[in-house]
C-alpha cells in the first residue's frame, strides 16, 4: 500500500491515546483518535481504517459492542482490544466477537506496537489450503486450548485405518505453520511428548 497504514485508537483517556498515537506514529502509521464509542463508528464510516485499537470500557458504548456492530454491519477491521478488563472471560468474548488480539492494561509499548504489526500481516491475506491442511486446521480450531494428542489428530483427519508414517502430522503442522503461524504470538503449540495445542493469544 502506498499510503502510511492507517490506525485508529479508541479509548475514553487520553493519555492513552496519546502514549499509543506517539509510539505508532515514530514507526510511521497514520494514527487518529476516539473517546467513545460512538465517535469510534463515526470515523470508521467516514474513513475506515487498516486496524483498530480499541478499550472495552467507554463512556457510552462499550467496546465488545462497537466491534460486534462493525462485524454486523460488514466492516471486518481488523482489531486489537486494549483494555483493563483481564479476565478470560472477557478475552474470550472479545475474540469470539471478531478481535484479533487482546491486550491487557497495563501494557508495554514496544510489544503492542509488534502485535499491531502481527495483525497487520495477518490481515486481509487469502490462505489457500489443501484439503488435510484445512481438516487438520478445523479439527485445532474445533477444540481450541485443548491439548490433542498425536493419536487423536492422525484418527481424525487421516483417519483410523491410516497406515503411513506417523512422522506426515509433524509434516502437515510445519505447513500449517508456515501459511497461518508465520508471525508472533504464536497459535500453534507443540506440547513435548503428547501432540499439538491451539491456543488464542493471551
Amino acid at each position: 500500500m502506498d499510503r502510511p497504514v492507517r490506525v485508529l485508537v479508541v479509548d475514553d483517556e487520553e493519555a492513552i491515546t496519546d502514549l499509543v498515537a506517539m509510539a505508532l506514529r515514530y514507526e510511521g502509521f497514520d494514527v487518529s483518535a476516539a473517546h467513545s464509542g460512538q465517535a469510534a463508528l463515526t470515523q470508521v464510516s467516514r474513513e475506515p481504517p487498516d486496524l483498530l485499537v480499541l478499550d472495552v470500557m467507554l463512556p457510552d458504548i462499550d467496546g465488545f459492542a462497537v466491534c460486534q456492530r462493525l462485524r454486523n454491519a460488514g466492516r471486518d477491521v481488523p482489531t486489537l482490544f486494549l483494555t483493563a478488563r483481564d479476565t478470560t472471560e472477557d478475552k474470550v468474548h472479545g475474540l469470539t466477537l471478531g478481535g484479533d488480539d487482546y491486550v491487557t492494561k497495563p501494557f508495554v509499548v514496544s510489544e503492542l506496537v509488534a502485535r499491531v504489526r502481527a495483525i497487520l500481516r495477518r490481515a486481509g491475506r487469502l490462505v489457500e489450503l489443501t484439503v488435510t491442511e484445512y481438516r487438520l486446521l478445523h479439527y485445532l480450531l474445533v477444540n481450541a486450548r485443548k491439548v490433542l494428542t498425536r493419536a487423536q489428530l492422525l484418527d481424525h483427519v487421516w483417519g483410523h485405518d491410516f497406515g503411513g508414517d506417523a512422522r506426515v502430522l509433524e509434516t502437515y503442522v510445519s505447513y500449517l505453520r508456515r501459511k497461518i503461524d508465520d508471525a508472533p504470538p504464536a497459535l500453534i503449540h507443540t506440547v513435548r511428548g503428547v501432540g499439538y495445542a491451539l491456543r488464542l493469544p493471551r
